[in-house]
Formats: C-alpha cells, structure tokens, sequence
C-alpha cells in the first residue's frame, strides 16, 4: 500500500474510534419511531410488499426508497437493535470520510490539505447529528453516493466514455434515492470543471479539435442535461411528497419578508457553528421575529466575503469554488420553501461545510508554502483544532445517548426551545415522571398558548395524574384549536374515559377515526369502551382492526384476550395473551390474564 492509503486507513480508524460511543445509545423519540422503530414497513424487513411500498411511498415527506430499503435491511440482519442501527450509520461515515479524501487527492494531487479537508468532515460537531440519529441514514448514505459520484466524474474527465458517463449517472441516481439534498450536484460539477479539473480552459492544439470558450463551455452544459434533468424531476417529487404531509409552511404563516432574513441569517449561522461549534442541539426552532439589523448584517458579512473570494479567484480558484460549493448546496434547506419548524439545522451542514473546509483547508496550505516557521504553525494550530473539534464531537455525541439526554440538552442550550420542551414532556410521560412533563408542557404553552400538542400532552399527563377537570380543560382546547386533528379527539375521549362519560369518549374516538382510520390507539381505546357498554362483538372487531394496523401492539393482544375470555373463548385468549407477553414479557395485566384464563379453561375441562 502506498502512503496515501495509510494515511486514508489511519484517518478512517481515529474516526471510528471519536464515534465508538453511537454503539451504546438507543433510538429516539424524534423520528426513530418514524423511520425504524414504530413503521410497520421497515420492521417487517426485506418483503416484497416493504420494498414495494419503499418505492412508492411519500412517507415522512420525503421520496427516498434507498434509504427505507436501508433501513430495511438492518432489521432484516439485526432486528431493532439501536446499536446495529447506529453503527451502520457510522460505518457509512467512515467510508464517506476516506473517499473524501481520495477524491481531493486523486483530483488535486495535494495530500495535506486533502487531509485537513477530510478530517474535517470528520470531526466537526455539526456532523454528530447526522451520524448518532438513526433516522438521519438518508444523510451518510446520500453523502456515500455524492463522493462515489464526484469520483466517478473524474474518472470519466480523465478517460472519457459512455460508460464511465454511465456509472456518474447511476451514482447520482442512487444519491437521489438516498435523499433530494443532492439536486445541486451538478452545479457542483461545474465548480469542479473550473477547479481542480481546470475544464472552462479552451484547448490550445490547433485544428478541428480546438474549442473556443464559448463551444467548451456549452460542450459542458450540455454534458450536464441529464443531471440537472434527474434533479429537477427529484425536486418535484420532494415537493409534492411534502406538500402530502402538510410539511411546508405557508406564507401566511411563515412570510415571504420573514423568509428572506431567516435566509441570509442562516448562512451567517452555519459559518458562526463551524468556527464555534457549542451550544448545539437536535432543533433550533424558528424564532418568533427577525430583525433587519441581522438581515443587514448578514447582506454585509456574505457581501464581503463573496467580493474577496471572486476578486482573488484568479490567482486562487479553491477560495471561489468552496464559497460556491458552500452556499449552492445549502440552497435546499436554507428556508426558502419552509418546511418543519427548524430554523437551522446541524445536519443540513453535512455536505456543504465540505466548500467552506476545502477554503480552510487550501488557504492554510498557501500560508504554509511560505516557509518552514509557517509551516510548522500552521501544522501546529492544523493538529489543535483536529483534537478540540474531536473532542468536543465526543462531547456532544454523549447527549444523543437516549431521548431524555438529548432534549434536556436541547432546553440547556436553546432558550425557549419550545420544541425540545414538548418533546421531552411527552418522554418524561412514557415513564411516569408527570409532573416533570407537566412542567415541561407548561413551558411550551407559556411561548406558544396555543401549541395543539403541548395542549394535547398537557390534558394526558394530567388525566394520568387524576386531575380530570384540568385535563378536559386542556384537552377541549386542543380540539377547538386543532378539530382535524385526530390526536387531539382520541386525548379527550381519554379523559372522559376517565371521568366514567363512556357516550362522549366514544363520540371522540369516532371522530378521531374519521379523521385517521388507521389510528390504532384509537381503535384500541372504542374496542375499550365498547367493551364496558357490553358490546363484545364490536369491540372485538376494533381490537383486531388494531392489530391488523400494528401487529406487535401488546396492549392490543392483551385486550382482544381479555374480550374473547369474556365470551368464554379461552383457547383464543389464551393466544393472544401469549402473545402479548411475548412482545412486552413485563406485562402483569396480561400475565394475570393468561392465569385466569388457563384456571378456566382447566376448570371447564375437568367439568
């Protein structure tokens, strides 16, 4: 092996070691149970229906069948287990962060600061959220995909052919697939035609193979019609998909004069976090108002920068290239088309800090040519931030260890992260902490009074605490400020579950129905209540119409037990009892029920 290869081996094991850590923590709430843990397609694995609907489905506003088919996989090959999850997620890092470096320094022949690039990418804490969230696959995969196609690129500027054209084609159709971020790759490719590949210079041989400026430059354009094609068509998809799921925000909500600023703030942001990468967390929400001092500041800052970097892109085009590469490919995600309540986001940064590192990285080369002291200073602070930025991405991996970790982090380093609040309080329910949660919810409530799930989660965690009149309270509002909104029904027909109104709570649960028939705690909580107005029959039909909507729903086993021993079926309950202790063994319910119903059984038979 040659010394490129081990200095690529080297780089690739110190980055498995930083990250190590991911193996240990668990999924989280935030779009885990979305992606992995609770989407019936992905856990049913490699079947035909699943691949199938990968193919076809808008899930999560998105159109990325690569990614479910990964996902797939994984609990094919492992099951649910978060630390497979995790570290397939890292090892797709690991391999993105060698080709980086192959890349860079098969086209530019420079190893060092090819390296430093690489490193980079490597190491920055704005990278630890696309590799420690498991539902973030879509972002190491896709990178994955964007530097085998760049390689491939090259591999065809140097040798062009049909086939190599080809596999740069299938490449970045893969990377689509894998996530629509990857629509400004081919104005990437431009970037890279201007350097290192030096393409926009016409040939100097005389004769019919001469070409002008003006026919190179179409003679490439051309040359990228098929990947701007391929982008296109993936920018529509991304847009309906998000448009099916309510995603993108509307300008009366989110206005155009509001957009603009939180634009050019956001750039301004993203080069503040890569110098200074603390205070970082899972969600930075929108905030409530953006002033023109910031959009002015913003203008000035990027102005500047942009004047300095194409004055100087004669003599030193790498500065030109990154600057590009930097603000192009954040052009999806920087807010023009709103889409969630992120104001910025860690994980946008994973492709397009790779322009603003290539700037870094080539500058610091340039100081270093001067001579041996600045050399060796350079090489000195190179080797600092590498090990403070390392260190501090083990830092911030600790805080995605589990759900509670992560969005108390969130609170601590985001004021009013309302977000994060109302995240947490919806965890701290799931293991009884109520009046954390309650406290939690109060804090969203206190920014946004009117937030449907902070009302929503508020009435839960305080029907769950006997406090029922409050809970109706709240639980009425959710439904005033969200009536389409089938959570906000099934919490109200909770709580007058609770206060013994059978009649209201089913009048709730089947609008909660209408509104999401394949809601299946709703069809769980009307076989319920069906259930106490004696109605065995009917409540049996919705217990197994849950289960048909979530197979591994103990509490759905468990129940639709519970309803076939009342009518004297105890082989059957006795299944489905079973069966609920085999997916939830702590389950005392339907432990005791699993007793009763063998003693009958037993009982019957000695009769």
């Amino acid at each position: 092996m040659n010394h490129k290869t081990w200095i690529c081996l080297f780089l690739m094991i110190v980055t498995f070691a930083v990250y190590r850590q991911v193996s240990h923590h668990e999924f989280v709430s935030y779009d885990d149970r979305l992606y992995v843990t609770e989407n019936p397609q992905v856990k049913a694995g490699l079947t035909r229906e699943s691949i199938l609907w990968a193919f076809t489905a808008m899930h999560a506003g998105n159109w990325h069948p690569l990614t479910w088919l990964s996902h797939m996989l994984d609990v094919e090959m492992f099951g649910l287990n978060s630390r497979w999850h995790h570290l397939i997620n890292l090892l797709f890092h690991v391999a993105g962060t060698g080709l980086l470096f192959f890349l860079l320094s098969r086209m530019t022949g420079a190893v060092w600061p090819s390296l430093f690039v690489a490193a980079l990418f490597a190491l920055h804490p704005l990278h630890v959220e696309s590799v420690a969230w498991a539902a973030e696959r879509k972002d190491v995969l896709s990178a994955f995909f964007w530097m085998l196609t760049l390689i491939s690129y090259h591999e065809y500027v140097k040798h062009p052919g049909r086939v190599r054209y080809l596999v740069t084609l299938c490449a970045f159709v893969l990377g689509l697939m894998s996530k629509p971020m990857l629509v400004t790759l081919p104005f990437v490719l431009f970037l890279l035609d201007y350097w290192p590949l030096g393409r926009l210079r016409p040939r100097r041989e005389p004769g019919p193979q001469a070409a002008g400026p003006n026919s190179l430059c179409w003679r490439l354009i051309l040359e990228k019609i098929p990947f701007l094609a391929l982008s296109f068509a993936s920018g529509i998809i991304t847009l309906y998909a998000q448009q099916e799921v309510r995603a993108v925000a509307s300008l009366k909500n989110v206005p155009l004069i509001f957009r603009a600023v939180n634009v050019l703030w956001a750039y301004v942001v993203y080069l503040g976090r890569m110098i200074w990468p603390l205070h970082l967390a899972v969600i930075y929400p929108l905030p409530a108002t953006l002033t023109v001092l910031q959009g002015l500041t913003a203008v000035l800052l990027l102005g500047a920068i942009s004047f300095l970097v194409i004055r100087t892109a004669r003599r030193h085009p790498y500065f030109l290239v990154g600057w590009l590469w930097s603000l192009v490919t954040l052009v999806p995600v920087i807010g023009l088309v709103q889409v969630g309540l992120q104001a910025v986001a860690d994980r946008y940064t994973y492709i397009p800090l790779i322009g603003l590192f290539i700037m870094i990285a080539w500058g610091a080369w340039l100081i270093a040519g001067r001579g041996r002291s600045y050399s060796v200073a350079v090489t000195v602070l190179a080797f600092f931030i590498l090990s403070a930025f390392g260190a501090r991405t083990w830092i911030q991996l600790s805080y995605w260890q589990n759900s509670i970790t992560l969005f108390s982090h969130a609170i601590d380093a985001v004021p009013d992260n309302y977000v994060a609040h109302q995240n947490l309080g919806t965890n701290l329910v799931e293991i009884g902490r109520l009046d954390e949660a309650v406290y939690h919810y109060s804090q969203v409530l206190r920014v946004w009074a009117d937030d449907p799930d902070a009302l929503i989660g508020m009435g839960n965690a305080l029907a769950r605490q006997g406090k029922l009149h409050e809970a109706v309270h709240y639980s009425a509002r959710a439904v005033q400020v969200k009536p389409d909104s089938a959570d906000a029904h099934f919490n109200l027909g909770f709580v007058f579950m609770e206060q013994g109104k059978v009649d209201q709570a089913i009048e709730h649960y089947s609008e909660g129905l209408r509104l999401d028939p394949g809601h299946a705690d709703i069809q769980l909580e009307v076989g319920v209540a069906l259930g106490r107005q004696g109605k065995l029959d009917e409540s049996i039909k919705h217990f197994s119409e849950a289960l048909r909507i979530k197979p591994d729903f103990p509490e759905g086993h468990y129940s639709l037990g519970a309803a076939l021993a009342r009518q004297g079926k105890y082989d059957e309950s006795i299944q489905y009892f079973s069966e609920a202790l085999r997916i939830k063994p702590d389950f005392p319910e339907a432990r005791l029920g699993l007793e009763a119903a063998a003693q009958r059984k037993k009982k019957l038979s000695e009769e």
